[in-house]
Protein backbone atom coordinates (compact mmCIF):
# COMPACT_ATOMS: atom_id res chain seq x y z
CA UNK A 1 0.00 0.00 0.00
CA UNK A 2 1.53 2.95 -1.29
CA UNK A 3 2.01 6.00 1.81
CA UNK A 4 0.35 8.87 1.14
CA UNK A 5 0.79 11.13 3.97
CA UNK A 6 3.91 11.32 6.12
CA UNK A 7 5.13 13.58 9.09
CA UNK A 8 8.84 13.72 9.97
CA UNK A 9 9.89 15.68 13.19
CA UNK A 10 12.81 16.57 14.71
CA UNK A 11 16.07 19.13 14.63
CA UNK A 12 18.33 21.62 16.37
CA UNK A 13 21.63 20.58 14.61
CA UNK A 14 22.16 19.91 10.75
CA UNK A 15 23.32 16.28 12.38
CA UNK A 16 19.03 15.29 12.72
CA UNK A 17 17.70 17.90 10.02
CA UNK A 18 19.56 16.58 6.61
CA UNK A 19 18.90 12.99 7.87
CA UNK A 20 15.50 13.77 7.56
CA UNK A 21 15.26 15.57 4.50
CA UNK A 22 17.35 13.02 3.20
CA UNK A 23 14.22 10.39 4.17
CA UNK A 24 11.76 12.56 3.25
CA UNK A 25 14.04 12.87 -0.32
CA UNK A 26 13.85 9.26 -0.59
CA UNK A 27 10.15 9.02 -0.09
CA UNK A 28 9.06 11.11 -2.85
CA UNK A 29 11.34 9.35 -5.20
CA UNK A 30 9.64 5.97 -4.48
CA UNK A 31 6.07 7.81 -3.92
CA UNK A 32 6.04 10.50 -5.99
CA UNK A 33 2.29 12.55 -4.71
CA UNK A 34 2.85 11.48 -1.34
CA UNK A 35 2.17 14.70 1.13
CA UNK A 36 5.26 15.52 3.98
CA UNK A 37 4.94 17.84 6.86
CA UNK A 38 7.51 18.27 9.08
CA UNK A 39 7.36 19.32 12.43
CA UNK A 40 10.21 21.06 14.45
CA UNK A 41 11.38 23.73 17.24
CA UNK A 42 10.43 27.33 16.91
CA UNK A 43 13.11 29.96 16.51
CA UNK A 44 15.76 26.93 15.54
CA UNK A 45 17.36 25.50 12.64
CA UNK A 46 14.97 23.04 11.04
CA UNK A 47 12.20 26.32 10.35
CA UNK A 48 15.27 27.65 7.89
CA UNK A 49 16.46 24.48 6.36
CA UNK A 50 13.61 22.43 5.48
CA UNK A 51 11.74 25.41 3.52
CA UNK A 52 15.07 25.91 1.75
CA UNK A 53 14.76 22.06 0.89
CA UNK A 54 11.45 22.38 -0.31
CA UNK A 55 9.13 20.79 2.53
CA UNK A 56 6.71 22.60 4.72
CA UNK A 57 7.40 22.85 7.96
CA UNK A 58 5.01 23.84 11.44
CA UNK A 59 6.63 24.63 14.60
CA UNK A 60 6.00 23.98 18.57
CA UNK A 61 6.73 26.37 21.50
CA UNK A 62 9.37 23.25 22.89
CA UNK A 63 12.22 24.23 24.70
CA UNK A 64 14.98 22.10 26.40
CA UNK A 65 16.02 22.38 30.03
CA UNK A 66 18.79 24.47 30.39
CA UNK A 67 21.88 23.39 32.28
CA UNK A 68 22.41 26.65 34.26
CA UNK A 69 19.76 27.92 36.45
CA UNK A 70 17.16 30.18 34.11
CA UNK A 71 14.01 31.24 34.68
CA UNK A 72 13.41 29.77 30.94
CA UNK A 73 13.39 26.29 32.98
CA UNK A 74 10.64 26.95 34.93
CA UNK A 75 9.06 27.89 31.25
CA UNK A 76 9.73 24.18 30.02
CA UNK A 77 6.61 22.32 31.41
CA UNK A 78 4.04 24.72 30.37
CA UNK A 79 5.62 24.54 26.32
CA UNK A 80 5.56 21.09 26.74
CA UNK A 81 2.24 20.79 27.52
CA UNK A 82 1.68 23.49 24.55
CA UNK A 83 3.49 21.58 22.70
CA UNK A 84 1.57 18.09 22.97
CA UNK A 85 -1.35 20.13 22.37
CA UNK A 86 -0.28 21.38 19.18
CA UNK A 87 0.97 18.23 17.87
CA UNK A 88 -2.03 16.64 18.50
CA UNK A 89 -3.88 18.77 16.76
CA UNK A 90 -1.46 18.41 13.69
CA UNK A 91 -1.68 14.52 13.78
CA UNK A 92 -5.42 14.60 13.55
CA UNK A 93 -5.19 17.34 11.10
CA UNK A 94 -2.88 15.34 9.30
CA UNK A 95 -4.37 11.61 9.63
CA UNK A 96 -0.50 10.08 8.69
CA UNK A 97 0.24 6.82 7.58
CA UNK A 98 3.68 6.88 9.35
CA UNK A 99 5.61 9.23 11.44
CA UNK A 100 8.91 9.58 11.95
CA UNK A 101 11.35 11.12 14.18
CA UNK A 102 15.13 11.93 13.69
CA UNK A 103 15.55 13.13 17.27
CA UNK A 104 15.33 17.05 18.82
CA UNK A 105 12.53 17.98 21.50
CA UNK A 106 10.37 18.35 18.69
CA UNK A 107 10.16 14.88 17.50
CA UNK A 108 9.39 13.43 21.38
CA UNK A 109 5.93 15.34 21.48
CA UNK A 110 5.20 14.21 18.11
CA UNK A 111 6.03 10.89 18.19
CA UNK A 112 4.33 10.22 21.78
CA UNK A 113 1.37 11.81 20.41
CA UNK A 114 1.58 8.97 17.56
CA UNK A 115 2.22 6.15 19.04
CA UNK A 116 -0.50 6.70 21.60
CA UNK A 117 -3.11 6.86 18.79
CA UNK A 118 -1.13 3.49 17.05
CA UNK A 119 0.05 5.10 14.39
CA UNK A 120 3.02 3.34 12.85
CA UNK A 121 5.83 5.17 14.52
CA UNK A 122 9.71 5.43 13.59
CA UNK A 123 12.76 6.91 14.74
CA UNK A 124 16.29 7.38 13.23
CA UNK A 125 19.30 7.20 15.17
CA UNK A 126 22.55 8.61 13.57
CA UNK A 127 25.06 8.75 16.45
CA UNK A 128 26.58 5.89 18.14
CA UNK A 129 25.38 7.04 21.38
CA UNK A 130 21.82 7.77 21.50
CA UNK A 131 19.98 11.09 22.10
CA UNK A 132 17.63 11.73 25.08
CA UNK A 133 14.80 11.51 23.15
CA UNK A 134 15.16 8.80 20.52
CA UNK A 135 16.52 7.04 24.06
CA UNK A 136 13.19 7.67 25.72
CA UNK A 137 10.73 7.14 22.44
CA UNK A 138 12.60 3.99 22.32
CA UNK A 139 9.31 1.81 24.26
CA UNK A 140 6.97 3.28 22.55
CA UNK A 141 7.84 3.35 18.87
CA UNK A 142 7.33 0.36 16.44
CA UNK A 143 11.17 0.28 14.76
CA UNK A 144 14.14 2.13 15.32
CA UNK A 145 16.67 2.29 12.49
CA UNK A 146 20.57 2.86 13.59
CA UNK A 147 23.68 3.66 11.51
CA UNK A 148 25.89 1.51 14.07
CA UNK A 149 25.66 -1.57 15.28
CA UNK A 150 25.69 -2.51 19.41
CA UNK A 151 22.87 -0.10 19.86
CA UNK A 152 21.13 -3.16 21.67
CA UNK A 153 22.59 -1.58 24.72
CA UNK A 154 20.17 1.43 24.64
CA UNK A 155 17.00 0.17 22.52
CA UNK A 156 14.57 -3.17 21.94
CA UNK A 157 16.65 -5.33 20.21
CA UNK A 158 13.62 -6.81 18.62
CA UNK A 159 12.68 -2.94 16.97
CA UNK A 160 16.60 -2.26 15.73
CA UNK A 161 16.83 -2.54 12.08
CA UNK A 162 20.54 -1.67 10.93
CA UNK A 163 20.05 1.00 7.85
CA UNK A 164 22.71 3.32 7.98
CA UNK A 165 22.97 7.00 8.26
CA UNK A 166 20.75 8.73 5.68
CA UNK A 167 22.32 10.80 3.02
CA UNK A 168 21.29 13.26 0.47
CA UNK A 169 22.44 12.09 -2.64
CA UNK A 170 22.80 15.53 -4.17
CA UNK A 171 25.56 16.17 -1.68
CA UNK A 172 27.78 13.09 -2.54
CA UNK A 173 27.50 12.98 -6.09
CA UNK A 174 30.41 14.92 -7.36
CA UNK A 175 31.74 13.46 -10.30
CA UNK A 176 32.40 16.17 -12.77
CA UNK A 177 31.56 19.15 -10.59
CA UNK A 178 34.86 20.14 -10.15
CA UNK A 179 34.59 23.43 -12.71
CA UNK A 180 31.04 24.47 -11.61
CA UNK A 181 32.74 23.93 -7.88
CA UNK A 182 35.55 26.63 -8.25
CA UNK A 183 33.26 29.34 -9.97
CA UNK A 184 30.32 28.99 -7.39
CA UNK A 185 33.32 29.60 -4.89
CA UNK A 186 35.46 32.30 -6.83
CA UNK A 187 38.76 30.00 -6.18
CA UNK A 188 41.41 29.37 -8.60
CA UNK A 189 41.17 25.66 -9.66
CA UNK A 190 44.82 25.43 -10.21
CA UNK A 191 45.73 25.54 -6.28
CA UNK A 192 45.30 23.37 -3.47
CA UNK A 193 42.59 23.77 -1.57
CA UNK A 194 41.12 22.79 1.65
CA UNK A 195 37.49 22.62 3.02
CA UNK A 196 36.56 23.08 6.87
CA UNK A 197 33.52 22.28 8.19
CA UNK A 198 32.85 23.17 11.87
CA UNK A 199 29.17 21.74 12.05
CA UNK A 200 26.29 22.92 11.18
CA UNK A 201 26.56 25.62 13.94
CA UNK A 202 30.48 25.99 13.73
CA UNK A 203 33.69 25.01 15.86
CA UNK A 204 35.33 27.73 17.96
CA UNK A 205 38.53 24.75 17.91
CA UNK A 206 39.01 25.02 14.02
CA UNK A 207 37.66 28.34 13.63
CA UNK A 208 40.11 29.84 16.04
CA UNK A 209 43.34 27.26 14.58
CA UNK A 210 42.71 28.29 10.79
CA UNK A 211 42.10 32.19 11.62
CA UNK A 212 45.66 31.84 13.66
CA UNK A 213 47.47 29.60 10.35
CA UNK A 214 45.20 31.48 7.89
CA UNK A 215 48.29 33.49 6.62
CA UNK A 216 50.82 30.74 6.36
CA UNK A 217 48.62 29.19 3.92
CA UNK A 218 47.50 31.78 1.75
CA UNK A 219 51.44 32.12 1.31
CA UNK A 220 51.79 28.79 0.35
CA UNK A 221 49.40 28.87 -2.51
CA UNK A 222 46.51 26.70 -0.25
CA UNK A 223 43.00 28.34 -0.43
CA UNK A 224 40.24 27.20 1.55
CA UNK A 225 36.67 27.14 1.76
CA UNK A 226 35.19 27.59 5.46
CA UNK A 227 32.13 26.91 6.80
CA UNK A 228 32.40 28.39 10.34
CA UNK A 229 28.89 28.52 11.36
CA UNK A 230 26.49 31.97 12.26
CA UNK A 231 27.55 32.01 16.08
CA UNK A 232 31.18 32.82 14.13
CA UNK A 233 30.73 34.51 11.04
CA UNK A 234 30.34 38.29 11.80
CA UNK A 235 33.59 38.21 13.84
CA UNK A 236 35.26 36.15 11.27
CA UNK A 237 34.63 38.47 8.41
CA UNK A 238 35.54 41.55 9.86
CA UNK A 239 38.90 40.25 11.32
CA UNK A 240 39.61 38.85 8.20
CA UNK A 241 38.72 41.92 5.80
CA UNK A 242 35.57 42.77 3.58
CA UNK A 243 37.76 41.50 0.32
CA UNK A 244 38.37 37.42 1.77
CA UNK A 245 37.86 36.10 -1.82
CA UNK A 246 40.37 37.91 -3.61
CA UNK A 247 42.76 36.23 -0.85
CA UNK A 248 42.04 32.34 -1.54
CA UNK A 249 39.06 32.18 1.22
CA UNK A 250 35.47 31.97 0.89
CA UNK A 251 33.85 32.06 4.12
CA UNK A 252 30.46 31.48 4.70
CA UNK A 253 28.39 30.64 8.48
CA UNK A 254 26.56 27.69 6.11
CA UNK A 255 27.32 26.12 2.87
CA UNK A 256 24.30 25.21 1.28
CA UNK A 257 26.05 23.93 -1.71
CA UNK A 258 28.31 20.99 -0.03
CA UNK A 259 28.88 18.91 -3.11
CA UNK A 260 30.21 21.76 -4.78
CA UNK A 261 32.42 22.46 -1.75
CA UNK A 262 33.22 18.32 -1.54
CA UNK A 263 34.13 18.76 -5.35
CA UNK A 264 36.46 21.36 -5.30
CA UNK A 265 38.61 19.95 -1.87
CA UNK A 266 41.65 18.39 -1.99
CA UNK A 267 41.40 18.30 1.57
CA UNK A 268 38.53 18.19 4.09
CA UNK A 269 38.75 19.30 7.87
CA UNK A 270 35.77 18.41 9.64
CA UNK A 271 34.23 17.57 12.90
CA UNK A 272 33.09 13.94 13.01
CA UNK A 273 29.40 14.12 13.38
CA UNK A 274 27.66 11.43 12.26
CA UNK A 275 26.43 13.09 9.29
CA UNK A 276 29.46 14.76 8.17
CA UNK A 277 31.86 11.23 8.76
CA UNK A 278 28.88 9.23 6.50
CA UNK A 279 29.06 11.69 3.67
CA UNK A 280 33.26 12.39 3.23
CA UNK A 281 32.90 7.93 3.19
CA UNK A 282 31.00 8.40 0.17
CA UNK A 283 32.76 11.30 -1.30
CA UNK A 284 36.36 9.40 -1.45
CA UNK A 285 38.44 12.82 -0.25
CA UNK A 286 41.33 12.67 2.24
CA UNK A 287 39.98 13.94 5.44
CA UNK A 288 41.20 14.90 8.96
CA UNK A 289 38.41 14.21 11.77
CA UNK A 290 38.15 16.37 14.71
CA UNK A 291 35.86 15.34 17.30
CA UNK A 292 34.31 17.55 18.96
CA UNK A 293 34.88 16.87 23.13
CA UNK A 294 31.28 18.70 23.81
CA UNK A 295 29.23 15.62 22.82
CA UNK A 296 27.53 12.62 24.80
CA UNK A 297 29.92 9.64 25.62
CA UNK A 298 32.47 11.19 23.49
CA UNK A 299 30.53 9.91 20.44
CA UNK A 300 32.06 11.93 17.89
CA UNK A 301 35.96 9.90 18.36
Amino acid sequence: MPIQKVIISGGGTGGHIFPAIAIADAIKRKYPTADILFVGAEGKMEMEKVPKAGYPIVGLPIRGIQRRLTFKNFLVPFKLIASLWKAKRIIKEKQPDIVIGVGGYASAAVLRVASKRNIPTLIQEQNSYPGITNKWLAGRVSKICVAYENLDRFFPKEKIVLTGNPVRNEMVLIEGKREEAFNFFGLDPAKKTILVIGGSLGARTLNMCFKKELKTLLAQDIQLIWQCGGAYFNTLKADLGEDISSKGLYLADFIFKMDLAYAAADLIVTRAGAISVSEVCLVGKPVILVPSPNVSEDHQT
